[in-house]
């Protein structure tokens, strides 16, 4: 968000950190933190911030932070933990600020309320036959007089484990469900709203997975065949997350290892990279939403945000887009100092990357009953927009017009832009316009940078009442002023 000094890169906070320097200004000491004595360190040369109980002096990462100093000034000499959550709850700050650790909060005691706002009830039944066995666990949650219901069970016959998890959840559908077997853990995963029930257990499972999902009743079905014929007596030990129904903030992101199968050339500096998925893994990125990539680049785990496009851009729109579900592919700028994309740059097909859950609040019903659909896009900020082009041309039956604004420096750095010209001979609901900042002489279209004139050439209704959306997506800057 800000240009940070030379010497100031994620690399050079890297070097810092494993240079021996004392960080925290205690000389290795961890002490217990008091409010009051947190309260004192909030100056920018002296700045302390506690996130999730553990309290970190920030002072010497000042001018290293990419959000810029008033950023991290926000929270200083407070509990930052909600503000960190609302901006990146994905960055790995353990392992960021492990150096600049002060120590842990005190704990204050705390008086029972009287009374009780939620109560858990968990009810088991074991039903057994020779040669099929069955499992029944229901938890019953109660929030402000509101009752939600999840269950699941299983069933295991000579060579197949079959779980069945029941939601009560209408229009249930292939982006809701998330399943992993992997590293001794299996894992399935509902998405309710912000919500998300779990199914989490440790066993060892090197085994096939299939889903099928009774979309109308909200019935689910994992199967998985087994290693060997042997009847199972439980379905595994239950994990800490074991059937919770649950915010997914407070859940955390769950990764798993893609091998990468492909690196494609997009532009002079942006790449499509293709991610296979793990034999055992059902995952769909819904539309409009992104994931997470890790890698541990010198000793630190670094994470940043991607959104997954397709392969390329649909040119007939009639028929829903059948894609096989064990590919992501990302579009990625590769930037000369940027450390994480060299990373990315660097890596051989056959090496792996973790790759997260999906993540974002973007909801298909926001665009079901769209006439106009307006998309503002900067560089690769028009990553979220191929999804949501396929889904609107596709699915939306109202929709009269689609309008993507796509502003780049120079002509070289358009993305995919023959497909989207073709695009709008192909469909008559689309249009594109492209607009540069750094144009050649030889540029006949629009110039210049995103402003209330310029847009108004371009956000106009198709009639005088119809309903509309606009998107934007690119830089902050950009955004920002886009928003005004």
């Amino acid at each position: 968000q800000v240009p940070l000094k030379p010497g100031r890169s994620l690399m050079d906070w890297i070097r810092l950190t494993k240079s021996g320097k004392d960080l925290t200004g205690l000389k290795g000491r961890l002490i217990e933190v008091t409010e009051d004595e947190l309260a004192k360190h909030n100056k920018k040369e002296d700045c302390w911030i506690c996130i999730r109980g553990f309290v970190y002096n920030v002072t010497p990462y000042m001018e290293y932070h990419p959000g810029g100093e008033d950023e991290l000034m926000k929270a200083a000499g407070t509990d930052g933990t909600d503000l960190f959550d609302q901006v990146h709850r994905w960055v790995n700050y353990e392992s960021m600020l492990k150096e600049c650790l002060v120590g842990r909060m005190a704990v204050k005691p705390v008086v029972a309320p009287k009374g009780e706002a939620f109560k858990n009830e968990n009810i088991s039944m074991m039903l057994y036959s020779k040669r099929v066995c069955t499992f029944f666990f229901t938890v019953y949650i109660y929030v402000f007089g509101f009752v939600f219901f999840y269950s699941y069970d299983w069933f295991q016959t000579e060579s197949l484990i079959t779980i069945v998890l029941y939601t009560k959840q209408k229009d249930m559908n292939a982006e809701l469900v998330i399943v992993d077997c992997q590293d001794k853990r299996l894992r399935g995963e509902i998405i309710v709203d912000d919500h998300s029930y779990l199914v989490e257990v440790g066993r060892y499972c090197n085994f096939a997975v299939a889903i099928n999902i009774a979309e109308k009743v909200g019935k689910v079905e994992i199967i998985l065949k087994k290693k060997d014929n042997i009847h199972w007596k439980m379905l595994g030990q239950p994990l800490e997350g074991h059937n919770t129904f649950i915010k997914r903030m407070d859940r955390g992101l769950f990764y798993r290892r893609c091998k990468l199968v492909s690196k494609t050339e997009v532009t002079h500096d942006t790449k499509l990279l293709c991610l296979l998925l793990p034999k055992s893994t059902h995952l769909r990125v819904p539309t409009g939403q992104h994931v997470y990539l890790k890698q541990i680049i010198a000793g630190t785990e670094v994470v940043k945000p991607y959104t997954p496009v397709l392969p390329f851009l649909p040119l007939d729109f009639k028929q829903p887009t059948h894609r096989d579900g064990a590919h992501i592919y990302l579009m990625i700028k590769i930037y000369s100092c940027g450390l994480f994309t060299q990373a990315l740059d660097h890596l051989q097909i056959g090496d792996y990357i973790s790759v997260s859950n999906p993540d974002g609040n973007f909801k298909k019903s926001q665009v079901q009953a769209l006439e106009d659909l307006f998309l503002l896009a900067a560089g690769t900020g028009f990553t979220p927009m191929v999804k949501l082009l396929n889904f609107t041309l596709t699915e939306v039956s109202c929709l009269r017009t689609v309008r993507l604004i796509f502003f780049n420096k120079t002509e070289d750095d358009i993305l995919w832009r023959n497909q989207l010209e073709q695009l709008a001979l192909k469909d008559e609901r689309f249009e594109v316009h492209f607009v540069l900042s750094q144009p050649t002489k030889d540029w006949v279209g629009k110039q210049g940078k995103i402003s209330s004139s310029l847009l108004s050439e371009f956000v106009k209704r198709s009639r005088k009442d119809s309903k509309i959306l606009i998107c934007i997506c690119g830089p902050t800057p950009f955004t920002e002023q886009g928003v005004q």
